[in-house]
């Protein structure tokens, strides 16, 4: 039923597998229509909603707009969503993954290690004819026992650190990497040392995750080296889950987040900022 990787899952081997497992909708955008109105109008069948701000994060403050979520709220929401602890899980989006990879990597984080992530998300499932459907479920409660730190995150020492000695992908798009504009945060600019590498670049044009030796190609003109320390952030943690996603189809399972990102980084005014290309 799943990929050969164990990252994303195709729609027809979802399809095929749909009642054993648990599906997520975790559909999402940085400001307009909330994705739990995108839900209501038409979901994959048995599917639950999970919302990213409020129950993938823990509250907006000091250590960025969306951080860790607290472990124990954490494993109160998805035990209500019907995740076990030995049952496959899917997570999807409206298309390209960004939004589901934040879902895929809290829960890989958390400790549940059969995560996938819907290639293509709702629009590669309605491509395929599968069905949608407005009904809500009422999932039976889960068993899942959260296990915090079962893949490496980064603070902002850290993150300047592995900036100098390895790679530091900043996933946001060029204009904010070079401090021309900044829509969401008080500071334009990166962090010294990063390169920038959009999240867009790790998916085809129809939302699907890039082949693994792409995406190794691409990772090393980026700088990403077998023998250095690769970590990535973006505005809030959001999309750089994606850029770590993609990191580990290339093979470096050891990717760390800076959960954080620019918007954590900001709240300290000592830290230095850079722009430009």
């Amino acid at each position: 039923m799943v990929s050969a990787d164990d990252l994303t899952i195709d729609p027809d081997e979802l399809r095929s597998g749909l009642s054993g497992t648990t599906v997520l909708d975790v559909r999402w955008r940085l400001g307009g229509r909330p994705g739990r109105e995108d839900y209501a109008d038409g979901h994959i069948p048995g599917a639950v909603f999970i919302d990213l701000d409020t129950e993938l994060a823990g509250e907006p403050g000091q250590n960025g707009r969306h951080p860790l979520p607290d472990p124990v709220k954490l494993q109160e929401a998805l035990r209500a969503k019907g995740i076990s602890q030995h049952t496959p899980v899917v997570v999807y989006d409206a298309k390209d993954g960004q939004a589901a990879a934040r879902a895929w990597w809290i829960l890989r984080w958390a400790g549940h290690r059969d995560t996938r992530v819907l290639d293509g998300g709702l629009e590669g499932w309605t491509a395929r004819q599968h069905p949608v459907t407005t009904d809500v479920p009422n999932p039976t409660r889960g068993d899942i026992e959260v296990k915090p730190g079962s893949l490496p995150t980064l603070t902002a020492d850290d993150a300047a650190r592995l900036a100098r000695q390895g790679t530091l992908i900043d996933a946001r798009v060029g204009p904010r990497f070079r401090g021309e504009v900044e829509p969401v945060d008080p500071v334009a600019g990166h962090i010294p040392g990063a390169v920038n590498r959009p999240t867009t670049e790790n998916t085809t044009a129809d939302g699907r995750l890039r082949d693994a030796p792409t995406l190794r190609h691409e990772f090393a003109q980026e700088g990403v080296d077998d023998g250095a320390p690769v970590g990535a952030y973006c505005g809030s943690g959001v999309t750089a889950a994606h850029t770590v996603l993609a990191l580990h189809r290339a093979g470096r399972t050891d990717a760390a987040l800076y959960v954080g990102s620019w918007s954590d980084w900001v709240t300290d005014p000592s830290r230095p900022v850079a722009t430009g290309a």
